[in-house]
């Protein structure tokens, strides 16, 4: 199991060895691509949460005033009975 291993380890250390400059650089420009793409949907993701919390606000909000609103109302009944 160890043999097998340290044999894996020199074959991709001999295949990293072997890489040409031009190869290096693709794989940097896919990388640099990729990073791109990434960042770009974190940025649309982002402001999709933002707008999501700010819509969570506004309807804690709106479920607020109507519970207090309720409570008032139920308040005013129970006083103008006694």
């Amino acid at each position: 199991m160890r043999t097998t291993f340290l044999h894996s380890v020199r074959t991709v250390r001999l295949r990293q060895s072997a890489w040409p400059d031009s190869r290096l650089d693709d794989l940097n420009a896919r990388v640099t691509e990729l990073s791109t793409k990434v960042n770009e949907m974190d940025s649309r993701l982002t402001s999709r949460i933002d707008s999501l919390q700010h819509t969570m606000i506004h309807g804690f909000l709106a479920l607020t005033v109507a519970m207090v609103t309720g409570f008032l109302a139920l308040a005013a009944a129970i006083i103008t009975k006694l």
